[in-house]
């Protein structure tokens, strides 16, 4: 696969990840409901996190030279998986609407998602987004890439952890049985850990 088509994959799903997030928090500046509690986790959190993973990727380049990967069916993969986490991550956002804010936030009237991506994963969002990455460092061929995916699930964890402390506040008799029947991240691995438990056997 050329640079050119990795370069143009990366920077098409990523755009287009990112215009709809900044039009949509301008959208929110206008429309979106008041604010009524909000957690401590934000924007500089996420940006320290970033900002140390890139000088570290930055200072140890030539010794990610050896987990460089190349085949063409390899970063086909990174692609695939790339695309269809983009398109989650979009469908993910655009269901939530006017509720959604960068850091973990209850709004007046605030409503518990439940359907659509919700139905798939308490956090599809940043189930897209872990997605995006995997792809990125697949489609890139590894390397210092291969950082991306574990801290992103640093920074995502710790705003899983604040946003869940919300919403159990919140919706105390609703969330506790949202969270038991839908899975944190991963799809399908309620029904997976079912299928492999006693009770699911034969």
């Amino acid at each position: 696969m050329s640079r050119v088509l990795v370069d143009a994959g990366n920077a098409v799903c990523w755009s287009a990840v990112t215009v709809v997030w900044v039009v949509g928090a301008l959208y929110n500046t206008a429309h979106a409901p008041r604010r009524r509690t909000r957690s401590r986790f934000g924007a500089a959190e996420l940006i320290a996190v970033v900002v140390v993973a890139a000088m570290v990727g930055v200072i140890a380049r030539g010794h990610w030279d050896g987990l460089e990967v190349g085949v063409s069916w390899f970063r086909i993969l990174g692609l695939t998986v790339l695309v269809a986490s983009t398109v989650f991550t979009l469908w993910a956002r655009l269901s939530l609407g006017s509720m959604w804010n960068l850091a973990p936030t209850v709004k007046e009237d605030h409503q518990l998602r439940t359907r659509g991506p919700y139905a798939v994963t308490r956090h599809p969002i940043y189930t897209g987004l872990l997605g995006m990455l995997l792809g990125t460092t697949l489609l890139s061929g590894v390397g210092q890439w291969i950082l991306l995916v574990p801290v992103g699930v640093v920074v995502l964890e710790a705003k899983i952890r604040a946003e869940e402390g919300l919403m159990v506040a919140t919706f105390p008799d609703d969330y506790p049985r949202y969270r038991e029947r839908v899975p944190q991240l991963v799809p399908g691995l309620f029904a997976l850990r079912g299928r492999h438990s006693p009770s699911g056997q034969c």
